[in-house]
C-alpha cells in the first residue's frame, strides 16, 4: 500500500500543511563520500536526480521532508529522509540514483513516533 500523506490547505488556501499521523518512516543512508562537497564534485547528475525525484515525491504526499546533515569530518555524508508509509520508504531507498549506482554504503528505514499527532 502506497500510502500518500492527506494535505490540508490554510484559509486562502496557499500553504499545504500534512495531516498529521502517529507514524512515519524514516530512510537513513551513509553515502561513499566524505562530504556534500565530495558528491557535489564527482556526482552532480545523481544529485539533480535525486533532488527531481525527491519534489515529486514530496508533491505527491510521500516524502515529506528530506536532506543531508551537516558535515561532520569524523562521518561520511549522510542522509534522512521521513516518508509517509513502510512501503514508501523502501521505494525510496531502493528506486534513489546513489543506490541504484552503488553510491550508499549503509541505509536502514525506522519507524518514528509523531508525538504531535
Amino acid at each position: 500500500m502506497n500510502e500518500r500523506v492527506q494535505m490540508s490547505s490554510d484559509v486562502k488556501g496557499e500553504m499545504m500543511q500534512p495531516r498529521k499521523q502517529p507514524v512515519y518512516y524514516v530512510v537513513f543512508a551513509v553515502l561513499k563520500y566524505r562530504n556534500f562537497e565530495e558528491a557535489k564534485a564527482k556526482a552532480s547528475g545523481e544529485i539533480a536526480a535525486h533532488i527531481s525525484r525527491s519534489k515529486e515525491l514530496h508533491r505527491n504526499g510521500t516524502l515529506l521532508m528530506s536532506g543531508a546533515f551537516l558535515n561532520n569530518p569524523d562521518e561520511p555524508l549522510s542522509t534522512m529522509a521521513v516518508l509517509s508509509s513502510r512501503e514508501a520508504a523502501g521505494e525510496y531507498i531502493k528506486g534513489d540514483p546513489f543506490f541504484l549506482k552503488g553510491m550508499i554504503s549503509k541505509w536502514y528505514i525506522r519507524e518514528w513516533a509523531n508525538m504531535f499527532a
